[in-house]
């Protein structure tokens, strides 16, 4: 591994091409071919292509998924890319926007946590979509997720001082996700590094958001910033392909998102650190640092609904007694998802998923009212409201700094997401107390989870959707991924044979 030092350039500067960041990126995706993958690195593919597929046809009939498909259906026959949910094959680039839309509503994808937030396998629709397009195999295909997840992951961060920080510029992740996409679509392919390097300066420099969609009323906007990610890699690589050239340096340029949205904004001696394989050299085991998502809600609230599940036994079965309860966690949970949001919807029972799945209020009180957490949790009835919200009303949180410095730990078995829970009562009763870590799921976790789990998560999400025959047809297709031929891949988005997929009944454009 290598770390490449990114910083901006002064007025009118320049940069050669081979001192970029993206050229970096570049050079490590033309030379991925020449890596052998290690078997742990191939196995954990197969397993984010299962638990991609669970999460996707279980949002197939959302109301944001039926709009994402309506766009899709016109574009039957003008490509070969196929989607979750129903048969046929369609454009590429909407058939990706509507795959990665459907893995992200749930918010139960993949994660990865250091200097940035992600979701890696955002990526798996969009590499999944140009290698049904382009006659890819495969093992092409693994390559190019193996490649996707390595430079995602570089990008947000793998320990020490490396990664880039968006958020705290209040610029979305897609910002990462879209170039590791180019960069994964390159390596499959087997592009030239000038293709790749082009397609990630398009990439970048196309993707950049702000997070407002993460405050207010969250809705489809960050469920489709995967899909939109996925459209721009693929027209960035298309673009670079017909040999266009994209906006460069784009990371260090006078101009760059380095200068004009990141730390180089305000201080033009700011740089970064990138921890990249060596061309041609390592394992691109980066994928097994990220984690998968046991419970449908944001990352860090997967420790502590485990950690409400675990000490609700030891707690009055009526929940009014409950008169306090005190979540001492990290800045972000405190502040992104906690009581220090100061966002009045994340304490009320009747917002959106895409609010309530951001709401450690939520969590707690869901996970408390109900004992369990599970397909069911964001459909509330009426009678159940009241209740919820006196108890979400209840939960503080409280900024530690000793959690928060688990938090950025360099060191992944001390990285920890979760925090200490207190519960005080009504009557005076001693506190109850418990503190969780990590998430039981995670890779550091009590139960890290094995090929065995992420299959027991397709079949809860979709067996009530998907008969037994396809069922077998997509698991063995995946676990075979590998020497998989491209009219084999359609296997991978297996269609609805036990539920109708749903329209949308308002009218739009499409």
């Amino acid at each position: 591994m290598t770390i490449h030092v990114v910083k901006a350039v002064g007025a009118g500067g320049q940069l050669a091409r081979e001192d970029q960041l993206a050229w970096k990126i570049a050079a490590v995706a033309t030379r991925a071919s020449e890596v052998v993958l290690g078997a742990d690195v191939k196995d954990m593919v197969i397993n984010r292509i299962i638990d991609n597929a669970a999460i996707a046809l279980a949002a197939v009939n959302e109301i944001p998924i039926q709009v994402a498909r309506q766009k899709v259906v016109v574009s039957r026959g003008t490509g070969h890319a196929t989607l979750y949910g129903i048969g046929g094959e369609y454009g590429v680039a909407q058939a990706a926007f509507h795959n990665a839309a459907a893995v992200r509503f749930r918010d139960q994808d993949d994660t990865y946590l250091a200097a940035e937030y992600s979701h890696p396998d955002d990526n798996i629709s969009p590499l999944l979509a140009v290698a049904q397009q382009c006659g890819a195999s495969g093992a092409d295909l693994l390559r190019g997720i193996a490649v996707a997840y390595e430079i995602h992951v570089a990008l947000v961060g793998t320990g020490g001082s490396t990664g880039i920080c968006l958020h705290k510029h209040k610029v979305d992740h897609m910002t990462h996700i879209a170039p590791a996409s180019a960069a994964g679509i390159g390596a499959m392919l087997n592009l030239p590094v000038e293709q790749i390097y082009h397609a990630v300066n398009f990439a970048v420099h196309n993707s950049v958001s702000s997070r407002q969609s993460r405050k207010g009323d969250i809705g489809a906007q960050k469920e489709f910033v995967p899909g939109y990610s996925a459209e721009i890699a693929i027209e960035a690589v298309n673009n670079a392909m017909h040999g266009l050239i994209g906006p460069n340096p784009v990371y260090e340029g006078e101009d760059s998102i380095m200068r004009r949205f990141l730390n180089g904004r305000d201080d033009p001696k700011a740089e970064y650190q990138i921890e990249l394989a060596a061309p041609g050299k390592g394992n691109f085991k980066n994928i097994l640092m990220t984690y998968p998502k046991e419970h449908a809600f944001e990352y860090q609230g997967q420790a502590i609904i485990d950690a409400v599940l675990t000490v609700k036994l030891q707690l009055p079965q009526d929940l009014s007694k409950i008169k306090k309860i005190v979540l001492e966690t990290s800045h972000h949970t405190h502040h992104v998802i906690g009581t220090d949001a100061k966002d009045p919807q994340k304490v009320d029972p009747n917002a959106p998923r895409g609010t309530l799945d951001h709401s450690i209020m939520f969590a707690i009180a869901r996970a408390l009212q109900l004992g369990r957490w599970d397909e069911e949790v964001y459909d509330i009835p009426e009678h159940e409201k009241a209740e919820l919200r006196e108890l979400m009303l209840k939960v503080e949180t409280k900024f530690d700094a000793e959690w928060e410095r688990k938090y950025h730990s360099t060191d992944p078995r001390e990285q920890a997401m979760g925090g200490k829970l207190i519960f005080t009562f009504a009557d005076g009763a001693s506190p109850v107390e418990i503190i969780k870590e990590r998430a039981n799921a995670h890779c550091y976790g009590a139960t890290p989870w094995h090929r065995e789990n992420y299959i027991g998560k397709f079949d809860k999400l979709t067996r009530a959707i998907i008969s037994p025959e396809l069922r077998e047809i997509f698991l063995t297709a995946a676990a075979d991924l590998e020497t998989l031929a491209t009219d084999q891949l359609a296997a991978l988005t297996p269609p609805l044979d036990r539920a109708a997929v749903l329209m949308p009944e308002t009218t739009g454009i499409y």
